[in-house]
């Protein structure tokens, strides 16, 4: 028989569903980390579709499909079949065709042309590829993409080639934080374009001065979260190492990077986002170049659909570089989330190396 104080602690446990997600700090299971990860991109995509295709959510224009009578005394002609028409100017102008017994101006509700919808994206995202620039000249798309993606990389990489360094050492040693966070603090709150006219003076038209534009915008951000990182090392480790007679080098080469490694990568790919968000204004600089180039093309076209898809290209690449490197974090460091396949199947090698050997020697 069940004791009452064990029927009340099993009634006071979170049995529900809805509870064990919603609890605190409490891990969600890999079903329910699927579940959640699909609603959270199934939302925006329902919410885009509801406003694209249910009329009475939105379409606050008139796609005309009849112009109505051409003439009214004392009006000019000023709707004409294939314009999206704002609905109170459809309604107006209806009024005043039924007051001289006109025909009507006739139509489909739709929204503006730059909301296009999910199915005109998905086609243009296609199309895009394959349809050749209106202009003799034009980049292709997936030139431009290329394009900025060799402005990010270089722009980030130098950022990380002098950033790294010189935030380990301030996490690491007094002296140089107190030497160099003051001015980098103050220099991170200039937004990285007022940089631009400098950079344009100084480096000329081609894509050194977006390179530099990334560089700046990522580069004072990464020396303080890198030393903020450095900082959170373990001090027991640093002083168990000195313990054992350590010298200052070998603390910081043998302690101090080891264990800041995996906060380093992590903010890493925080920061590469980062650098994503600097490329349209870098790319605008002296001569337009990249998607920003491309995305400008598209909106003085006026095809919006090619714009959505671009900005859809971009978040594409950026969560799949951020996915892969999540999934090598997890291979790099599988201290911090347990054994992974790859360490099983090393120790499985290790393990059968020696048994090769004596049955090569026998």
């Amino acid at each position: 028989m069940t004791s009452q104080s064990e029927t009340s602690r099993r009634t006071a446990l979170p049995s529900e569903p809805l509870a064990r997600m919603l609890g605190v700090r409490k891990p969600l299971d890999a079903q329910a980390r699927f579940w959640i990860g699909v609603l959270a991109f199934a939302l925006p995509f329902l919410s885009w579709c509801a406003i694209s295709y249910v009329p009475f959510i939105w379409h606050p224009q008139i796609l005309v499909e009849d112009a109505g009578d051409s003439k009214i005394p004392g009006q000019n002609n000023y709707i004409a079949v294939g314009d999206r028409v704002d609905l109170d100017v459809v309604i107006s102008r209806n009024r005043d065709l039924d007051a001289v017994h006109a025909r009507r101006v006739t139509g489909q509700r739709v929204n503006p042309i730059y909301l296009q919808s999910p199915h005109a994206v998905a086609r243009a995202m296609y199309t895009a590829f394959t349809t050749a620039p209106e202009r003799d000249g034009d980049a292709w798309l997936h030139e431009s993409l290329l394009q900025s993606c060799k402005v990010i990389f270089w722009g980030f990489f130098w950022s990380a080639v002098f950033g790294l360094p010189l935030g380990v050492l301030c996490g690491t040693f007094p002296f140089f934080a107190r030497l160099f966070e003051p001015f980098i603090d103050f220099v991170r709150y200039m937004p990285a374009p007022v940089f631009g006219a400098l950079a344009l003076t100084v480096l000329g038209l081609n894509d050194a001065p977006k390179i530099t534009i990334i560089f700046i915008g990522t580069f004072f951000q990464m020396v303080l979260i890198v030393s903020n990182t450095t900082r959170s090392v373990e001090v027991s480790l640093l002083q168990a190492a000195q313990t054992l007679g350590a010298s200052k080098r070998q603390l910081v080469w043998n302690v101090v990077v080891p264990g800041a490694v995996p906060g380093l990568y992590r903010d890493m790919r925080i920061l590469l986002g980062w650098a994503w968000t600097y490329l349209v204004v870098a790319e605008l600089i002296g001569e337009k170049s990249g998607l920003s180039a491309w995305l400008y093309q598209q909106q003085r076209y006026r095809h919006f659909d090619n714009v959505y898809a671009a900005i859809v290209i971009i978040g594409l690449v950026g969560l799949i570089t951020d996915q892969f490197l999540a999934v090598a974090g997890r291979y790099l460091f599988p201290w911090e989330t347990g054994q992974t396949k790859l360490v099983r199947v090393i120790r499985a090698m290790r393990r059968a190396l020696p048994q090769r050997a004596r049955l090569a020697g026998t």
